[in-house]
Order: C-alpha cells, then sequence, then structure tokens
C-alpha cells in the first residue's frame, strides 16, 4: 500500500482510530494483510465485497464459495478459505447473541435466531426446534433441505423426530430463497397438516415461521395457526 498516504493506510487508521472508524473495505484489507503487484490489499477488499457485481458487500463473506472468492486475482485457496471462516465466525457471534434473547413465544426472537442461517440460502431449508412441556427449546435439527422452490418435508419425520426427544411441542421454521416470507398454500397446507398431526399424538405446533430477508412470518403471531 505504498501508494496510499500513511495515515490513510487501514493498518495506521486502525491504530490511531480504533476499527469502529473504518470502511467495510478498509476492515477487509486489514484482514487479507497484502495484496498483489497489481492492487493494494484495500483495492483487493472492494473487489471482494463487490463479487459479481453484487451489492452486498460483507454478506458476500457468507453468500460466496471458495470457487467464487478464487475466481479474483490475487484470492487463492488460502485466503478463500479465511474469507469464509471470517463470514462464519460473524454468523457465529450472531448466533450465540440471538441464543441469550431466545423466546419461543415471541416470533421475532425465533427468527433472530435463524435468519443468519436460512436468510442467504438460494434453496429452501426446514429446520425444527423441539420444546419442552415448559416451552423451552430442547433442541434444534435440520429435517430438510430443497431446491429454490420447496423443502420436502414429511410430517412423519417431524413427529419421529419429536417423539425422539421426548418434545411436547414443536416450532417449525423454513425460508424462502425470493427473500418474501408470505405464505404459499403448500406453506398452509404442510402448517394445517402438522398441527393436525401433532394433536393426535400430544405435541403441538406451536408455530411456523418463516425466514425472508431480513424479515419474517409467522402463522401464531398473524392468528391463523389454527385456520389452516
Amino acid at each position: 500500500m505504498n501508494e496510499i498516504p500513511k495515515e490513510q493506510r487501514p493498518y495506521e487508521r486502525c491504530e490511531a482510530l480504533g476499527p469502529s472508524a473504518l470502511s467495510d473495505a478498509e476492515l477487509l484489507a486489514v484482514l487479507l494483510r497484502s495484496g498483489t503487484k497489481e492492487k493494494s490489499a484495500l483495492r483487493l477488499a472492494e473487489e471482494v465485497l463487490s463479487l459479481h457485481q453484487s451489492e452486498n458487500g460483507l454478506l458476500n463473506l457468507m453468500e460466496y464459495s471458495p470457487a467464487d472468492f478464487s475466481s479474483l486475482k490475487g484470492i487463492g485457496r488460502v485466503r478463500s478459505l479465511q474469507l469464509q471462516c471470517v463470514g462464519e465466525l460473524s454468523r457465529r457471534i450472531w448466533k450465540q447473541q440471538a441464543a441469550k434473547a431466545l423466546d419461543v413465544r415471541n416470533p421475532a426472537t425465533v427468527a433472530d435466531y435463524y435468519k443468519e442461517d436460512l436468510r442467504h440460502l438460494d434453496y429452501e431449508c426446514a429446520y425444527l426446534m423441539l420444546l419442552d412441556n415448559r416451552d423451552q427449546l430442547r433442541k434444534s435439527l435440520c429435517i430438510a433441505r430443497g431446491t429454490i422452490q420447496c423443502a420436502s418435508v414429511s410430517p412423519r419425520e417431524v413427529f419421529k423426530a419429536a417423539i425422539a426427544h421426548r418434545a411436547s411441542g414443536v416450532i417449525f421454521i423454513h425460508n424462502h430463497p425470493s427473500g418474501n416470507p408470505a405464505p404459499s398454500r403448500d406453506d398452509c397446507r404442510l402448517t394445517g397438516r402438522l398441527r393436525r398431526g401433532g394433536e393426535a399424538l400430544g405435541i403441538f405446533l406451536r408455530d411456523h415461521v418463516i425466514i425472508g430477508d431480513n424479515c419474517y412470518y409467522s402463522f401464531m403471531e398473524n392468528n391463523i395457526l389454527n385456520e389452516v
């Protein structure tokens, strides 16, 4: 970064002003440490943040594969893995913070708990929260991974897992890759099947939460859980 005035270099700015004063690109440049003969670490960081003309910036670190990162000159195997690890660290930090605030009776906290796992996916994925008789989280399971259209979910598998873990209640969670969490007809039909099947077994469906792009839809919150 010799072409950049010393006081404008990310390392020096971080040392003088603290990391909160740095831009996204500057923070990433500090992690990358160096660039190439043709470009500085800062320029390389800017290219990572605008990879494939995306406007998602830092979200790229969780969305892209090693092959995506390696498509940039200056990002090899090691740096590609480093960038993925930064994204994963961010996701885990968020997850731990969301876990502290989790209240299964509050759909917003349920959505927060899962949104960084689900909102970046380009296919549907379904999770199941298994609750004890005090409505406390006993276990969280990923029960289906699908295509861009639909995760294949069997009520039989849902309640097989619930029985195996001695759950008294369940919350079903899945994402919409489109970013719009509004329930489809299939979502409503599945919710009805899960509710009725659970009632027959004494394992009650507490909610079905759909994760969109930084938004969610809750059947319970919208007062239709018992109407589908």
